[in-house]
Order: C-alpha cells, then structure tokens, then sequence
C-alpha cells in the first residue's frame, strides 16, 4: 500500500518503520526541517514501566495541586475554555482512578520490547541505561503509592520497595544528607535519547520503503478521494491509508472530518548538562515522586525534566521552574553535573488526553488511522504504538491490546 503518516516525531517515525518492514511505501509530512524536532526533541528519556513516571497519568498517587510554591501544574495567563475544560476532565480521572493504568503499562512493557529488538536489530546505540529508582522522601509517599503499585504487580512488573541504604547501594551518587525515607526499584524499567532513537531510525529507513518531505505542513487531510493536501499544490496527494502521528496538529486538522479529539498541550521542561563527576552522577535514572522530576543519565549527560504548565506555545520560559529542577539535581547528585557552561534548556509540549492515553486504532473514516496524543508517554509508547497500528493496516490482530485506546471513548 502507499501510506502517508503526518508527524516525524518518535511515533511518526517508529510508524513509519514497521509500515515499511511490512513492505509498504511510506511518505513521512513533517512541518520541521528534521525528525524529532518538537515533542520528541529534549524528552525525560523514560522507558518502562510507565505509571511512576512524572505526569504518566492522572491519580495513583501523583497528586495534582494547582497553587502555591509546590504546584504540580502551573496555570498560566490566557487559558481558554478548552484548557479549562481538558483540566476538569483530568482532575474527575483523578479522583476516580479511571485511567486505564493496567492497558497503559501492557503497552508500556510490549513497546519497550518491540524498542529493545529493533535496536539489536539494527545495532542502534541511543545512550540507553537499565534500571530506576522512584525516591519517596516520607513514609506518607509510599502509602500514596500502594494503588499503583498493586497495578503494577497485577501486571507482572518487578517492583521493589526498598530502604534508603539500598536504594544508595543501587544509586551510589544519591546524596548521604537527601531526606531519603525509601524508594521504589524498578529493575526492568530502561531509558534512553528520544531524538537520537529517532534520527538513528530516520536514516535506516530513508529510502528503505521511507520517503520523508521535511519543511512540509499538511493543510488538510481528504477523504474523497483519501489523500493530502499540502500548501501550493491545487491537487491532493492520494493514498491508500494515512496516520496521524502529529500531536497538537491533530487537533486542527480532525475537526474538518468530524471528529474532535480533547487534546491540550501541558508544557514541561528539560535541562541537559554535560556530566562533571560520574561518581556523583546517577548510573540510570530517577523519579522525585513528590517533585514530579526525573534525573537521567543519557550518555556523557545529565537530563533533568520536570514542571507542568497550561500555557501557550510562544511563552517565556518559566525561571522558578528551571530553579526547582536545578535544586532537585543538587538535593540527589550533588556535583554531578556541570551547570555553569554547555546547558541544554528545553521547554516542550506532551499532547494530552484527559485519561492520559493516546489514540491508537482506525479513526472512523475509511483509510484514516490514529496514532496520536501519547502524553507524558510517547517516547515509552511509541514502539509498541507504531507495530499495533501497522498490524491493524495490514489487517492482522495486534499482540497488544487496544480496546481502552479507542476514539469512541470519547
């Protein structure tokens, strides 16, 4: 078939891979000049297991607050009714612990394998590490926590809850003077670089069955004849199937074809530092579960992501939040990153749903596919994502299941 995916980030373009390994001609739309240039560009780096990661889903013992110095989100000026609204349905989740955690962490654990084959395959080094630790300051956290790690059990993740002294025995950079109470081990748990996984792809699979065309914003998509519609041309490009991998673009250009989606972009940060002192640097990564920030070792660097925000795309960078990652750094590593020189500030988007699962599956409309809306999870979603989707286009039953990530749910 010739299949079009709209979006080039880690989704568009593990997507793209497994339609052209099941022999199909692909094109790739990307409005950037590269692959992995906007949601995929500075992610926190996790792989799974996903529930314990910051902002993986709604409830389970990550607690929303909204006001003052240890807000979880930050609410800022000139939100519109449709954040207002995403942010009611996201708190009702909450509350209710209706997110669907176990089908979320099935596909966490399955695209973390499909992830770890692809890269044997193709011998991709992406500065992966094996291995976290979720840091628990008070005996209160870990009670927070039983919820989901119950979920986690129920899916057959090792999950282990450890003293302070073992947690700095797997961690020997944590800080001796860190109020450290006790902490989760997720041994299974991996991480790595987003955009270095998906540029390695990219060049594996340009003209391997892979066409991209960069610099390329999709106008519309058409149905009748099936097809894309790009600026400057009068005629659609057709094709057989398309997918929609592009995150807040999604949101503009379903509408048109009647359907609407409840997506918001919730803007994190990351800081990327070169590494100073290795012995005082984390060996894999870290989740401060009451910070909602993770510590990352990615190759000679160290990454720090955290923070939350309803706000637009073109806002300054928020100081007091870049401040609170930098502190988190120092409460764990101190000394293990070099901060005054060669920083990599980073502010992005996760496209959100309010239940904090993507769409993955037919659309509705013939030949039209969705991929889209992964959240906090895209780069620990995508592998697994990408193999279902193209398995349903090639009209084979996936190894995962995909009934709680349907767009009839909404």
């Amino acid at each position: 078939m010739k299949i079009a995916i709209v979006g080039a980030g880690i989704v568009g373009v593990t997507t793209a891979y497994e339609l052209a390994s099941d022999g199909h001609e692909v094109t790739v739309f990307e409005q950037r000049s590269a692959a992995a240039e906007e949601a995929s560009f500075a992610t926190a780096g996790l792989l799974g297991s996903h529930m314990l990661s910051p902002w993986a889903l709604p409830g389970f013992g990550q607690a929303l607050r909204l006001m003052g110095a240890h807000a979880t989100l930050r609410l800022a000026s000139g939100l519109g009714q449709d954040h207002l609204a995403w942010l009611w349905r996201w708190r009702r989740a909450a509350r209710a612990n209706s997110a669907p955690a176990p089908a979320l962490e099935q596909l966490a654990r399955y695209s973390q394998e499909r992830l770890k084959a692809i890269a044997s395959q193709h011998e991709l080094d992406f500065e992966s590490s094996d291995g976290r630790l979720v840091l628990l300051r008070s005996e209160q956290e870990q009670a927070a926590l039983q919820p989901a790690l119950q979920v986690l059990r129920d899916c057959g993740v090792a999950a282990r809850e450890i003293d302070a002294a073992t947690a700095r025995h797997i961690e020997p950079g944590l800080s001796p003077d860190a109020p450290l109470a006790c902490a989760i081990h997720l041994p299974d748990a991996s991480a790595g670089n987003c955009r270095l996984f998906a540029q390695l792809l990219r060049q594996g699979t340009q003209g391997s069955g892979v066409q991209f065309a960069f610099n390329t914003r999709v106008e519309r998509i058409g149905t009748s004849p099936l097809g894309i519609a790009v600026p400057g041309e009068p005629e659609l490009r057709r094709f057989d199937a398309v997918v929609l991998c592009a995150g807040m673009a999604s949101a503009a250009l379903l509408p048109p074809l009647g359907l609407r989606l409840p997506m918001t972009a919730v803007y994190g940060y990351s800081v990327s530092a070169p590494l100073r002192e290795s012995t005082h640097a984390p060996r894999a990564s870290v989740v401060d579960m009451a910070q909602q920030i993770s510590i990352t070792r990615l190759g000679q660097r160290v990454r720090i992501a955290g923070g939350a925000e309803l706000a637009g795309a073109d806002a300054d960078h928020h100081a007091p939040t870049l401040q609170r990652l930098y502190r988190t750094l120092n409460d764990w590593f101190p000394g293990g990153a070099q901060l005054s020189s060669g920083l990599q500030v980073w502010r992005g988007a996760r496209t959100m749903l309010p239940d904090a699962a993507p769409v993955v599956g037919p659309s509705g409309v013939p030949g039209l596919w969705l991929n889209t809306g992964h959240g906090a999870g895209g780069w620990a979603l995508a592998c697994g994502s990408a193999r279902a989707v193209a398995d349903l286009i090639g009209q084979r039953s996936p190894e995962i299941g995909l009934e709680e990530f349907g767009i009839q749910r909404f």
